[in-house]
């Protein structure tokens, strides 16, 4: 099982981004149950807390992104989702899908001025 990342890139301040994370080879009764969730790293620092999802769809947000961003999953494809509006500056780092005690690979999202 591996976690697969996409949909990062560069975009100008107040613009929108869709994350996509594939559980690749998960089975629907170990994925469907268990919490994912995305965590981001800008240069220079720690690695932190972003979004998570719970089975039952219970989603959860950092303070910085509460209004901006939603994470959503469809069990069907095994996928989880990082909606990202407006977008600050701030927002800029690399993205990690987290789950199933995997981390993915990491994607690449820009926010320019």
């Amino acid at each position: 099982v591996r976690l697969v990342e996409s949909g990062g890139g560069s975009v100008q301040a107040g613009g929108s981004l869709r994350l996509s994370c594939t559980a690749s080879g998960s089975i629907t009764s170990v994925f469907n149950p268990a919490v994912m969730a995305w965590y981001r790293q800008a240069p220079g620092k720690q690695r932190e807390f972003v979004a998570s999802i719970t089975g039952g769809r219970v989603a959860n947000y950092v303070d910085a992104v509460k209004g901006r961003f939603t994470i959503s999953r469809d069990n069907s494809r095994k996928k989880i989702y990082l909606e990202m509006n407006s977008l600050e500056v701030e927002d800029t780092a690399v993205y990690y899908c987290r789950g199933l005690e995997l981390w993915g690979q990491g994607t690449q999202v820009t926010v320019s001025s």
